[in-house]
């Protein structure tokens, strides 16, 4: 048996088995902004995530390192006191600016953390969208080694 046919029977049988039992769905699909990840600049991205220009808040913190040694994995997570409903990492100089979102459903605590990949050294915004508004941190983060086609 062809080993590409192989991976590809594997790929299709997890994708089904994750549609069946409702870890993937097309309501979940319709969810994604692809309009916030396609823009270019903060303010296309706060556009398509339906804010205005984010109020600065001591109740968001935003943890990263203050140099990132490899660009290509960056560690950053957002923490809040604020009943956050949606978080969003931003990073200013990315060809895509939103390099990450999340939905918090009711009773989750309002913390995330993922990586980023930064191309050079670039403001990093942390979102968090409570009672209808946006609010943010920022930090700028030195790349050493590029990471977005660097």
């Amino acid at each position: 048996m062809n080993p590409q046919r192989r991976n590809a029977l594997r790929l299709t049988a997890l994708i089904a088995l994750m549609a069946s039992t409702g870890l993937i769905s097309n309501a979940e699909a319709a969810e994604w902004n692809k309009a916030a990840f396609d823009a270019k600049n903060l303010d296309d991205v706060l556009k398509a995530l339906g804010g205005g220009k984010p109020e600065s808040s001591g109740a968001v913190t935003l943890k990263a390192p203050d140099i990132a040694e490899n660009g290509a994995v960056v560690p950053v997570g957002i923490s809040t006191t604020l009943n956050a409903t949606h978080m969003a990492i931003l990073v200013e100089k990315n060809p895509s600016a939103l390099a990450a979102t999340f939905t918090l459903p009711p009773g989750t605590l309002p913390f995330v953390t993922t990586r980023v990949k930064m191309g050079q050294t670039s403001n990093v915004y942390a979102l968090v969208k409570a009672d209808g508004k946006w609010f943010s941190a920022v930090k700028e983060i030195k790349v050493t080694l590029g990471g977005c086609g660097g």
